[in-house]
């Protein structure tokens, strides 16, 4: 929803941007052919995934659609999920996390929010976590044991389908109310899209003029 949302703002501001909208979706139901602890999944970039927790299926599929994206060589890369419920334990329901591959695109984005009144806090994309995510049986494991750094280490799961010359944000949120507020009635809710639009905005002058 927050994909679409902000690609309807784009294209009726009729931004001077070739966009591209990926939304990853697959049905979550219990079948003789779902997903079990212990399974090796192919991803599309050709990196073999072990399921060690079947409840981390929406990196795989936004793992793939990264991987897809990256091949037009875009020049900013944006994902959008409720991934994981660490970083609404980080950061509690109303503050979106930010993990980005450049700092200074964090840093720009994050000031952006500001200017927006909006609330983003940024994650580090620690690689000193890297070594969690290794499997003896595949080339990365869907879901680390330990339990600690929840959403760094889906961050970090990402980037390994991201091209490491393209620009890259991922934004973990909530995207709901938990209960009804002024103007922020109970359900879902849209987080972070003036933010996201006025970067877009901004991204494309600063390009466009160069």
């Amino acid at each position: 929803a927050h994909v679409l949302g902000l690609a309807k703002l784009v294209m009726s501001q009729k931004l001077p941007v070739r966009l591209r909208v990926l939304v990853p979706a697959v049905e979550n139901a219990i079948s003789g052919n779902a997903m079990r602890p212990g399974d090796i999944y192919p991803s599309r970039k050709g990196l073999s995934i072990e399921i060690t927790n079947t409840d981390a299926e929406g990196r795989l599929i936004l793992a793939d659609a990264l991987a897809e994206a990256c091949q037009e060589k875009p020049e900013l890369l944006i994902d959008i999920a409720t991934l994981t419920g660490a970083a609404k334990v980080a950061l509690g329901t109303d503050v979106p996390a930010l993990m980005a591959n450049r700092d200074e695109d964090a840093k720009a984005f994050m000031q952006m929010a500001t200017n927006q009144h909006e609330t983003i806090w940024q994650l580090p994309l620690y690689s000193g976590y890297k070594p969690e995510l290794k499997s003896p049986y595949a080339d990365l494991n869907n879901s680390p044991g330990s339990g600690y750094a929840g959403a760094i280490m889906a961050g970090l799961f990402l980037q390994y389908f991201v091209e490491p010359d393209i620009s890259w944000m991922h934004l973990d949120l909530m995207a709901w109310n938990l209960s009804s507020r002024p103007g922020r009635p109970q359900g879902g809710e849209a987080m972070g899209l003036r933010a996201l639009f006025a970067y877009i905005e901004s991204f494309t002058a600063v390009n466009n003029a160069s």
